[in-house]
């Protein structure tokens, strides 16, 4: 029988591993859509974000996408490489990198349109359900 002050090790007890394994195994249902566009999970969220709002810049997208430069640069020059971005300083702060998509970049959001209703059918939780949940999780994002 495990001690009392051991209940706070129990795997079940853990806030954490639902989370992650939720995580893992929703950003895993994309992986079918996202492969035959060359693109990682990563990648992809950050072309969402550009294609709201294209011409951000990298510390934007930093916040936005709750990454770090060190995810985020590499991640960036790989969608550069790939003709899909290009980075560039800013005209009235050399300091600031700007982040615009090619015209690839923009082409390939047609190509992306049916991801989310396909991957959304996977997901079986009530629209309530799912509204609950987005909401407790940008409210423990935002904290």
């Amino acid at each position: 029988m495990s001690e009392p002050r051991d209940e706070a090790l129990r795997l079940s007890n853990q806030l954490c591993f639902p989370l992650y394994a939720a995580a893992r195994k929703v950003t895993g249902l994309y992986q079918p859509y996202l492969q035959p566009l060359g693109l990682t999970y990563t990648q992809y969220v950050t072309l969402l974000v550009l294609w709201e709002e294209d011409g951000q810049s990298v510390s934007a997208l930093g916040e936005r996408l709750f990454l770090d430069s060190g995810t985020l640069t590499p991640l960036l020059k790989k969608l550069e490489q790939r003709g899909l971005v290009r980075r560039e300083r800013s005209r009235e702060d050399e300091r600031v990198v700007l982040v615009r998509l090619t015209d690839e970049g923009r082409a390939l959001k047609e190509q992306a349109r049916e991801i989310p209703m396909k991957v959304g059918s996977c997901i079986q939780l009530s629209p309530e359900e799912t509204l609950s949940l987005y909401q407790t999780l940008y409210k423990l994002l935002n904290q």
